[in-house]
């Protein structure tokens, strides 16, 4: 609108000599340098607004392409919401029907295929766990402090022979012995690396995978005063106390005696969901041996279990995944000399314990999972049966 009537301004307008018509000759001269170019004036604003225009609707083309880019994200966005969203609703009925199965099969439950991330397998173990102990914790605080005292029963000398005529004494022999010299030797070669430390007790372990299940070899060290080397093996090699210091255990049965110092366990181990039961089934010896590193030290004492077979009771048969194992308690006194000649009570007295094991859970669970477990648990349990010894033994006479 604006851009016509510019154009046709008339011609009077373009040099200025209509002033002569309207005013004198004196104020034409005067004032007719100051007339206005109204028609370069018109052209500079007409050039000036196209460009603006020019420019805003340049503008409204690049907002409405935004515009479009957008709409189209957003339909995209849309679309997607309610893919995932029709994805959840099929996931939470899939795993609605998976729940039920998982509880009532143990292979979905522990295995390479089951449905927890090894984050949630240890959560539920660790739950387990958990109870685990303040169920004994409740029974602690049950049982009466009044117990009868009962005089340990000891020394396997006798009995030694009767075990030598059993047909597992070449493997007993051999592999208590090779236990022995296993845990003597130090931790500074190997592989050892220590994972757990708590005063005198130290933790190490090395880590292996024997097909894809966990097998690390664990070791630990450890000084408890108040208590001898044959009290240390006595109460861990016992039936007779077992089930109140192992608290993994469900039931622990003798199934043969082959001497004082020589037992066949079957053990049930509490099962901790969502792994499968686990039952173990293994011979147990003690034995005394001489220091012969140290003739004037005292003797060494041993307690070695290691899995074996039974025809009458086959692995693997039934719920119960089998646990092998070889473990081994060894356990010196060393003895402050009290002073004047004084009686040697327990304040002198010190133990040095070597506990070692190498555990095949039998079957798979995540290998984080069961390190982490191995961590938390292994300190515990030499704590609590180091605990539970001296408990029993500090109203007793002193058992060399």
């Amino acid at each position: 609108m604006l851009m016509r009537p510019i154009s046709g301004l008339p011609p009077c307008c373009e040099s200025g000599n209509c002033l002569n018509c309207i005013v004198g000759s004196d104020i034409a001269m005067q004032h007719g340098a100051h007339a206005i170019d109204f028609k370069g004036e018109a052209m500079t604003f007409k050039a000036t607004t196209a460009g603006v225009l020019a420019t805003l609707q340049h503008c409204l083309e690049l907002l409405g392409q935004r515009e479009d880019t957008w709409r189209r994200r957003l339909e995209r966005e849309v679309d997607r919401r309610r893919k995932v969203e029709e994805m959840y609703r099929t996931a939470r009925q899939e795993a609605a029907t998976h729940r039920l199965a998982m509880h009532g099969s143990p292979d979905y439950e522990e295995g390479p295929h089951s449905a927890l991330n090894d984050e949630e397998f240890y959560d539920a173990v660790e739950t387990g766990l958990d109870r685990m102990d303040e169920e004994l914790e409740l029974h602690d605080r049950l049982k009466t402090k009044q117990q009868q005292q009962q005089q340990i029963v000891a020394g396997p000398g006798k009995a030694l022979s009767k075990a030598c005529q059993h047909r597992l004494w070449p493997e007993i022999d051999r592999i208590s012995m090779e236990q022995l010299r296993y845990a003597r030797l130090g931790v500074g070669e190997g592989g050892w690396q220590l994972f757990a430390e708590d005063g005198e007790m130290k933790m190490y372990k090395r880590e292996e995978e024997v097909n894809g299940m966990v097998v690390d070899p664990l070791k630990a060290c450890h000084m408890v005063r108040g208590v001898t080397g044959h009290e240390m093996c006595h109460y861990f090699f016992s039936p007779d106390v077992r089930m109140d210091w192992e608290t993994t255990v469900e039931q622990m049965t003798v199934i043969e005696t082959i001497a004082e110092d020589t037992l066949v366990f079957l053990q049930v181990h509490k099962r901790i969901w969502p792994a499968s039961q686990r039952d173990s089934l293994f011979w147990s010896h003690m034995r005394q041996v001489p220091d012969h590193n140290d003739r004037d030290g005292h003797d060494i004492w041993i307690v070695c279990n290691h899995s074996t077979e039974n025809p009458d009771f086959p692995s693997n048969n039934g719920k119960f995944v089998r646990v092998t194992l070889t473990v081994c308690l060894v356990c010196q006194t060393f003895i402050d000399p009290p002073k004047d000649g004084a009686q040697i009570v327990r304040d002198n007295i010190t133990c040095k314990i070597t506990y070692c094991s190498v555990v095949n859970p039998g079957g798979w669970a995540p290998a984080s999972v069961l390190r982490a477990v191995y961590k938390r648990e292994y300190p515990k349990f030499l704590k609590r049966f180091t605990a539970y010894v001296i408990d029993q033994c500090k109203e007793k006479p002193i058992m060399f």
